[in-house]
């Protein structure tokens, strides 16, 4: 099987993440995509972030009914930073007869060669990097190996939905109703409870 993996902090998870995802599953011909919710990524350490059950509740109803998506819990329970060369290793293990595509965006891809253990990354799943229209597309380098997918322009922020939400805006058709809903009756980002 064909598995991609797209990891993030999903705080809040909008529509932005599920185009992407969509769009790699599709093109780069992928069976599975694990949205891999990570409990502390290591370039937010010193980022506030909701609590992990409320980032968890939110992707479950994002993804609900979704059959080729499904929330990855993998780091939840892991002490310390969330690498991904650790994931991944996790994974597989879970997943020896499997085929791992880590999804990433075009602007990390130049970033890829500073993260933990590079070389473990590319080791053990190849890249679905994902374009922007009119954006460069660099050759992916070794010792990483992969495809480019295209997208649609998505100018989406979870920081700005976070923004939004405490200064009263609207969220709506940004993010899937039911987690707009969910963000209400929590209150979360400072969102007036309805």
């Amino acid at each position: 099987m064909r598995i991609g993996i797209l990891g993030g902090s999903f705080d809040p998870v909008h529509l932005g993440h599920l185009i992407l995802a969509e769009q790699c599953r599709e093109q780069a011909q992928l069976e599975r995509v694990i949205f891999m919710l990570a409990p502390r990524p290591p370039h937010k350490l010193e980022q506030e972030q909701t609590s992990f059950h409320h980032r968890q509740e939110m992707l479950e109803l994002a993804l609900a009914g979704e059959t080729s998506f499904e929330v990855g819990l993998h780091e939840r329970d892991r002490p310390g930073p969330s690498y991904t060369v650790d994931t991944l290793t996790q994974l597989q293990r879970d997943h020896q007869e499997d085929e791992l595509h880590l999804i990433v965006g075009g602007d990390t891809l130049a970033d890829l060669n500073n993260w933990r253990d590079p070389a473990g990354i590319a080791e053990r799943a190849s890249l679905v990097v994902a374009g922007r229209p009119g954006a460069p597309t660099s050759a992916i380098a070794p010792p990483f190996r992969g495809q480019w997918v295209t997208m649609p322009l998505v100018e989406i922020s979870s920081r700005d939905l976070r923004v939004r939400a405490s200064e009263g805006r609207s969220i709506r058709y940004l993010v899937p109703r039911a987690v707009e809903c969910y963000i209400q009756q929590h209150g979360l980002y400072g969102s007036q409870r309805s």
